[in-house]
Formats: C-alpha cells, structure tokens, sequence
C-alpha cells in the first residue's frame, strides 16, 4: 500500500547514520520486523527496516538510515527526505513488506544479530518483546567497525541492566584502546559464545553475505535449525 508521509525530524545518530521519524497521512499496521519500502520512482522503490515496534509507534515510523560517501543509494533517499522535510513536503512509502517479522507461536530464546544500521531491524523486534513483558532468554548481538557506529550502545546497556532477560553484546572490529568489549567478527563472537543454537530462533539484519554465513555456519556447527533463522536477507540467497 502506498501511503503518504510527511517528515518529521530527521538527527544524526552516529556519522553518516541518521534518525528519521515519519508522520504518515494513514495508519500503517505491520509487524515487528517487518520493513518500508522508499518511493523514490515508478519503478525504484528502495527497503528500510521499519525501527520502531507495532505496539509502540504512536503512528510514525522510525528509520535509520546509514548514508556513507560510497552508499549513493542511501545517500539519495536521505537528500529526499531533508528537501520534503524542508518544503513541508511529503515522500512515498509502500508498506509493509518482508517476512521475517518476529514469531510468536512459540516461546524459544531469541539471538537477535545485526550487523551496522541493520540494528534497526532487531531493535523493533527487541522493543516489541519488552512492551509485551516476554520473559525468554533474547541476546542481542550488534557489530561495527568500530564502537562510534554503535550508536545506542547506552540504551542497550540500560535495557540489558534493567530487563533481566536481556543480554547486550556489542562486537567491534578496529582496535581501540578503550574497548573492554568484544573484538572481531560478530559471527566469531556468537560461535564462541554458544556450545548450540538449536533451541532458538534467530534473526539477522545486515550484508547478505553475512546472513548467508550465519545461516551455514550455524546449521553445520551449533545445531541452528534452519527454519528457525530469519532475514530479510533469504528471500534473495
């Protein structure tokens, strides 16, 4: 469905990475998990996870968009919004989409990964879980190149300190003096950390190519069952 919105902020999150709040003309029901697609033309309309959770989007929609010099296709998306933002003007979105939305037939533990702005992705299924007081194991797995793209580190480290069953883990890739955390390939992290995987349901947000490694390697190696890993991603590869 093709819906109208106007923009209702737009703030930088982290270098390149920018908060955009959209203000809808018609509600907008979707899932947690579930994405938007951008309209920027007849036949260009561009995917972004929808940020915010169903239960708690008070009729906007939360976008966070990372836009580096190389990332034209971003870039171009977030120029759009900052005209219609400026002219008091609106943009196109067609939505929802996707099918990796959260499942809630079953109680099992939850591995929620993301790679980047692909955090967008699971923190709509993260703050979906925490509205609704569901009580299984979730971890939440977030790697970067470096701790200043992790750009709601504090608030994950608050939810994990206040929600019992929330754990937080951040991965970095660069060395950087003052990181006490995790250092090296978010999938590297999560294969060390686990002995099985076969009794949750896990989500991946990020490169294809990372959800394609994660969905071989933890299949092959931790017992993953494979229908019960979800991403955007494998409705591609």
């Amino acid at each position: 469905m093709t819906i109208e919105c106007k923009v209702k902020s737009i703030e930088p999150l982290a270098s390149n990475t920018f908060r955009i709040l959209l203000h809808p003309e018609a509600p907008v029901s979707f899932k947690a998990g579930q994405y938007l697609m951008v309209v920027m033309g007849e036949k260009d309309k561009r995917p972004f996870s929808i940020a915010n959770s169903p239960c708690r989007h008070s009729g906007e929609l939360e976008l966070h968009i990372g836009a580096a010099e190389h990332n034209a296709y971003a870039i171009e998306v977030v120029e759009a919004m900052n005209q219609a933002y400026a002219d008091d003007g609106s943009i196109q979105i067609d939505a929802p989409h996707g099918d990796a939305w959260l499942q809630e037939d079953q109680e099992r533990s939850l591995l929620l990964i993301a790679g980047g702005t692909g955090f967008s992705y699971v923190r709509s299924i993260l703050d979906h879980c925490i509205s609704q007081n569901k009580t299984q194991p979730i971890y939440l797995y977030w790697g970067g190149k470096d701790s200043s793209q992790l750009y709601a580190m504090q608030e994950l480290k608050q939810i994990a300190q206040q929600t019992k069953n929330v754990h937080f883990v951040p991965v970095i890739e660069n060395e950087e003096q003052e990181w006490q955390g995790k250092r090296g390939n978010v999938l590297q992290a999560i294969e060390q950390d686990f002995e099985s995987l076969a009794d949750f349901d896990i989500y991946i947000a990020g490169r294809f190519e990372m959800a394609g490694a994660a969905r071989d390697q933890f299949v092959d190696r931790k017992q993953a069952q494979r229908n019960r890993m979800f991403a955007d991603a494998y409705a591609f590869i």
